[in-house]
């Protein structure tokens, strides 16, 4: 039985491995790609989700543009993480087509609305697009299967010593999110960052075709966060030999994996709050893991490396024979 997602997202080189990996799993069925400024702005992530899906043999799923910017703040970006293009080094044939009309926001509601307890919603951007569907409709928050963040962190940041991208970028809407109501699975960089596509991953990739070498690989070449976070974070050292000979974290990929493998984490019950006063910490998810708290999070704080990348190798081999 297949899982129906609709992924939320800002590509970005990890969010475009996660469409591939999202189309390539025969146990998903990928209702919707929608898109928020994030890691660039939106008219290159919406074209980028385009280009991706197009590129991977999912021409026909909706692609639909949500927000510009985030709900207060000034625009953020990460160009100098992801490239100008925000897909690193790869370029890809133009899609032929354009977004689907609408807002990304009232295409989540509409989705969820008609679908209730079926649809997992994944999100691996700012969280924009969700705190507007969320004020549309609160009931979301009831309506879906399951709903899934790569963000945040219980420990140390990457774009700041205290806060992750995706919740940094906007932290207002993040704040929304984990106040809905709903339970939200946090797979943050606790263990994203031990997810790490090294030498040995790389070199599997090569065996894939026009998959490794036209998205995967230049892709994965231009990833300037190969070994650490970006300036003012420091993520957690690495744990055994494999994660210390680096290689760039698939972060968003780690989302996609867990609704279909969720054997892969490890999760612990915690209460998040979203930092959006702080001067030095706006964007931390503050967590507290104490037994007496009443949970509104599950968060990843382990991972099964190995079976992870076995998972996605698994897919995108399939995934580059269904290519040619």
């Amino acid at each position: 039985m297949s899982t129906t997602i609709i992924l939320d997202c800002d590509p970005g080189i990890d969010d475009a491995l996660a469409i591939a990996f999202a189309v390539g799993h025969p146990g998903i069925e990928l209702a919707g790609i929608t898109t928020v400024a994030g890691n660039v702005e939106l008219a290159k992530t919406t074209a980028n989700a385009l280009a991706v899906a197009s590129f991977v043999g999912a021409p026909g799923v909706p692609v639909t543009a949500g927000c510009a910017a985030p709900l207060l703040r000034q625009t953020a970006r990460a160009g100098h993480v992801h490239g100008e293009s925000g897909l690193g080094g790869a370029v890809l044939p133009a899609p032929g087509r354009k977004a689907a009309d609408g807002h990304a926001a009232d295409f989540i509601v509409s989705a969820i609305a008609a679908a209730h307890g079926e649809i997992t919603l994944v999100a691996t951007g700012p969280l924009t697009n969700i705190a507007v569907a969320l004020r549309r409709e609160p009931r979301i928050a009831q309506w879906v299967r399951d709903f899934v963040i790569m963000g945040g962190s219980a420990g140390r940041g990457n774009v700041t010593p205290a806060a992750e991208f995706n919740i940094w970028a906007d932290p207002e809407a993040a704040a929304i999110v984990f106040g809905a109501g709903w339970t939200v699975r946090m797979i943050g960089l606790d263990v994203t960052l031990r997810a790490r596509a090294t030498a040995a991953v790389q070199e599997r990739m090569r065996e894939f075709g026009r998959l490794g070498a036209d998205l995967l690989l230049p892709a994965l070449a231009r990833y300037a966060d190969s070994h650490s976070a970006a300036p003012g974070g420091r993520p957690p050292a690495p744990t055994n030999k494999k994660e210390a000979a680096g290689g760039p974290p698939v972060h968003d990929v780690c989302a996609v994996v867990s609704v279909v493998s969720p054997e892969v984490f490890g999760y612990t019950p915690a209460s998040v709050q979203v930092e959006t006063a702080g001067r030095l910490t706006s964007g931390m998810t503050v967590t507290d893991f104490s037994p007496a708290i009443i949970p509104n999070a599950a968060v990843a704080t382990d991972i099964d490396v190995d079976r992870f990348w076995a998972e996605v190798l698994r897919v995108y081999a399939s995934l580059a024979g269904a290519m040619g």
